[in-house]
């Protein structure tokens, strides 16, 4: 483990904000699935290694990429409705919790302020974790293009920060007393531009991306990450 790895282990969160996609909802199978069938419907073959490319990356700018991908611009806004489309029907079949998700969540809800901080629009955001089980255990959800109330403007998909700042502001907290729960580099690059702690999850990245994260895990219930969970309860009961 990094040292980086050991001071946040030293350190309690005043709350907690979550990713979606890949972190709490294992739904990255289906953007991958979507992205094939979006560019099946137009007669093309999905590029090699496009899905690292696109993964957490908000699925309009993902409809972009698409286009440029195959050398067609043109088709940049059909490609987009397109991978919505059979997403969103492919989440509402099959809804599936990442490892440790459920426990995870039920394990914090009640001690700390919670949030979801997505690119994922709002109805699958909600949609997946009211089927999951989990909508009650979030007091705020964060989506691209939200107006939260009492903000004005709108909010940036991440790598903007917006979504991270603005769920720490709905939680009461100041961004660096609040720890981001991520399993991609777009999202915990968002996560470091809002000045949270991140803790990812999921393969270590090689090289210089391991150390975007203060820490990595292999998987929500890691045993290591459950103890250091279990350590906040004097700090989120006083």
């Amino acid at each position: 483990m990094s040292t980086t790895g050991h001071h946040l282990l030293d350190w309690s969160p005043r709350a907690v904000v979550f990713d979606c996609d890949g972190t709490l909802m294992d739904s990255e199978r289906h953007w991958q699935d979507a992205r094939a069938r979006a560019f099946r419907g137009f007669g093309l073959q999905t590029p090699p290694g496009f899905a690292e490319q696109a993964k957490g990356v908000h699925y309009a700018d993902c409809g972009r990429l698409m286009a440029e991908s195959v050398h067609k611009p043109e088709l940049t806004a059909d490609l987009t409705a397109a991978l919505l489309h059979h997403f969103l029907a492919l989440v509402a079949d099959d809804p599936v919790t990442m490892p440790g998700a459920v426990e995870l969540v039920r394990l914090l809800s009640g001690r700390l302020p919670l949030a979801v901080a997505s690119n994922c629009p709002s109805e699958v955001v909600e949609a997946s974790l009211e089927q999951a089980g989990l909508r009650a255990h979030f007091d705020h959800i964060v989506v691209p293009s939200a107006t939260p109330a009492g903000d004005t403007g709108t909010v940036r998909p991440k790598p903007w920060p917006d979504v991270y700042e603005t769920a720490a502001r709905l939680c009461g907290v100041r961004a660096e007393e609040a720890l981001a729960v991520e399993d991609s580099l777009t999202g915990v690059e968002s996560a470091r531009r809002a000045r949270l702690r991140v803790l990812g999850v999921g393969p270590r990245p090689h090289g210089d991306d391991a150390h975007r994260a203060d820490l990595w895990v292999p998987a929500l219930h890691t045993p290591e990450l459950l103890t250091w969970v279990r350590s906040w309860a004097p700090l989120a009961g006083g």
